[in-house]
């Protein structure tokens, strides 16, 4: 089995590559929704946030307000109030990380061959680099993301530069990133370039997993 790290900015078009890769043959979990399961009511994760971070980013039904709370982490649109990031990626990171390895781990098990790639933003800057055997870096422009950004939320484009800079501060540039990554996929072109970039990344992956798959069952 291969562990594969997806990651890049805000609005690069991770989830996108990530599906490409996917329909390809890869085994694919993103953080994020690893990370809401964990913030339901009743879960420990989710007591610790709210313990921390205050009962007015619950909603009536007790779920997580997912807008407030990114406003009380990151501060305001206006640049009001202190950035509490790091404070939140403290309570939530280590426990999505054990998730993430244990379906690393599970993925294995079932198919020695597989590509088991997880998709997450802050794979860097939470040190969850080592947990992979490769790292892929999507990239694109500021410009594109502030266009998509403002497209999936509704949002004007002056909103939302705002939310795209408030949160690339909380993450490393693109070019840390991608001195640190194994391939790079430049998302700013049509799709047909990415899928056709995705593809190329994928072929090289899938002789890589079968060679670790033999390997293993060698050792």
């Amino acid at each position: 089995m291969l562990k594969v790290g997806l990651t890049g900015g805000i609005a690069s078009g991770k989830s996108v590559v990530g599906e490409m890769f996917a329909s390809l043959g890869a085994h694919l979990i993103q953080a994020d929704l690893i990370a809401h399961e964990l913030m339901q009511p009743g879960q420990d994760i989710y007591n610790q946030v709210v313990r921390r971070f205050g009962k007015e980013i619950v909603n009536p039904d007790g779920s997580v307000n997912r807008p407030k709370l990114a406003e009380a982490a990151f501060g305001r649109p206006d640049g009001g109030g202190s950035s509490r990031i790091a404070e939140l990626n403290q309570i939530v990171h280590p426990a999505v990380i054990r998730r993430q390895n244990e379906w690393m781990e599970e993925v294995g098990r079932r198919d020695p061959h597989a590509i088991a790639m997880v998709e997450a933003a802050l794979i860097i800057e939470a040190g969850a680099a080592t947990h992979f055997d490769r790292l892929i870096v999507v990239t694109c422009s500021e410009e594109q993301r502030v266009q998509r950004f403002a497209q999936r939320l509704k949002l004007d484009l002056e909103t939302a530069r705002r939310e795209v800079l408030r949160r690339m501060a909380a993450q490393l540039p693109d070019s840390e990133k991608v001195q640190k990554a194994d391939h790079v996929i430049d998302n700013s072109g049509p799709l047909d370039a990415t899928q056709a970039r995705v593809r190329q990344v994928y072929a090289l992956l899938k002789s890589e997993a079968e060679a670790h798959g033999i390997h293993d069952k060698s050792s």
